[in-house]
């Protein structure tokens, strides 16, 4: 089963979305903002990713800006970070088996499901 932790409110993550519907995949939706993934499940993400911490972080967010820019974070604390305030985990994130890939752009998304 595919998944995506998508935000509604983000065109790039509408249009992953789209792009997961039109493949015609089974797949299902987190709204990560509602149901935020804990420490454990970032930990996790990241190394489907294949990617350190920081590579998820959104440090265009207002909360980047105001309590973390500039510091020397460690990755346990970007985690900490992510987890704690989930506007900073990049999206969409699209997870197949044991991969997955940050949907940015979206074709990313079309080019992982066809791998």
């Amino acid at each position: 089963m595919t998944t995506i932790y998508h935000n509604p409110r983000c065109a790039k993550s509408r249009e992953g979305l789209e792009i997961l519907k039109a493949s015609g995949e089974k797949f299902s939706v987190i709204l990560y903002l509602e149901d935020p993934p804990g420490k454990e499940k970032l930990m996790q993400l990241l190394k489907q990713l294949d990617l350190p911490p920081m590579a998820l972080v959104r440090t265009g967010e207002a909360i980047w800006k105001e309590r973390y820019k500039g510091m020397n974070l460690t990755e346990e604390e970007l985690i900490s970070a992510m987890a704690e305030f989930p506007k900073l985990i990049e999206r969409p994130i699209v997870i197949k088996g044991n991969k997955a890939v940050i949907g940015r752009p979206p074709e990313k998304i079309r080019e992982f499901l066809n791998s």
